[in-house]
């Protein structure tokens, strides 16, 4: 018969057992194929991203990760289709940081903050801030002092009303007390041949669009929009170290899921996605997308998305800006 010592070694290991087998978040997690709702069309950074994410997920967890594009309303669709999903994991969104503004400007039928719980923020990408090599400015400062002795006297391009790059020259805007016109295009890649030719002053995009420019000397970049600079254009400052403390604006890419869906549920997911992103060939695959990995916590997740919703409210209300 085990003495009293034996007896607590026993009860001690019974209970360190206890608390791995309750720590293990839903062990037999998926039980069938997930469907992971993309917010846009087949195509571009968010379906690219989601997918290598699916694919990988389904190779590790033995189940289809099933992608499933629902664009339209400006990603309200997807939003809601998400919402109205039983919370047990099987049914996720994966979408931009358009989540966020699309709610701040136009009326849609949920409250994101509400009815969504945040897995992981996937991947984010910065923007650079150049000018055609006409502006005689070699530095953000520059740039601002220039636009400040002549309000209104330069504009800038985006790709399209209401859009992040349209959001961050607000932002821009804003922060340097500076007055830019806003000169809207359906897409970046119709507003270059203007800025290249001089008639648009300022582009606002991804490092990927914006290299083949740079290099060709076409424009010059003034700043980057990320925390720290981008290791594609190391010798760039970033605007909050041109000045502009605290400035930081990237387009990302994440996972969420019906409100109700548990933490450690959550965490169970968060954990494959950040698995899946050290990968090589998923990293690879970012860079060529001109993002960078994340894989954060549900609760870092739920903390930017409402620093995210403060800072556009803001810049929204500061610029005047209106949804159509």
């Amino acid at each position: 018969m085990p003495d009293a010592r034996s007896r607590l070694l026993l009860a001690m290991s019974l209970c360190v057992c206890g608390v791995a087998i309750a720590q293990t978040p839903y062990p037999q997690y998926p039980n069938r194929p997930v469907r992971i709702i993309v917010s846009v069309a087949a195509g571009g950074g968010t379906d690219t991203v989601g997918r290598s994410l699916a694919q990988k997920m389904s190779e590790r967890l033995g189940q289809q990760f099933v992608i499933d594009n629902r664009p339209g309303g400006g990603g309200s669709i997807a939003v809601e289709l998400t919402a109205r999903a039983h919370p047990d994991g099987h049914t996720l969104l994966f979408s931009s940081s358009t989540f966020v503004t699309n709610q701040l400007l136009y009326k849609v039928s949920y409250d994101a903050l509400r009815d969504l719980a945040p897995v992981s923020l996937a991947s984010e990408n910065a923007y650079v801030f150049a000018v055609n090599a006409a502006v005689p400015a070699k530095t953000l400062q520059a740039f601002v002092a220039l636009a400040k002795a002549k309000p209104r006297g330069f504009n800038y391009a985006s790709s399209g009303k209401g859009g992040l790059v349209h959001l961050t020259g607000e932002l821009v805007s804003v922060a340097t007390g500076i007055e830019m016109t806003h000169i809207p295009y359906k897409g970046m890649a119709l507003a270059f041949p203007d800025v290249i030719s001089g008639q648009v002053h300022v582009a606002i995009s991804s490092a990927l669009t914006m290299l083949p420019h740079l290099r060709g000397g076409r424009v010059h970049a003034l700043g980057v929009s990320s925390r720290s600079r981008m290791p594609a254009l190391p010798e760039v400052p970033t605007i909050a170290e041109s000045g502009y403390p605290g400035f930081e604006v990237t387009q990302w890419y994440g996972m969420m899921a019906p409100a109700q869906t548990p933490l450690a549920l959550r965490q169970t997911l968060q954990q494959e996605i950040s698995r899946a992103l050290q990968i090589p060939e998923v990293r690879a695959r970012l860079s060529a997308e001109g993002a960078e990995p994340v894989g954060n916590t549900p609760q870092e997740f739920a903390a930017r998305l409402k620093e995210e919703f403060a800072k556009w409210a803001k810049t929204i209300k500061a610029a005047g800006i209106k949804g159509d």
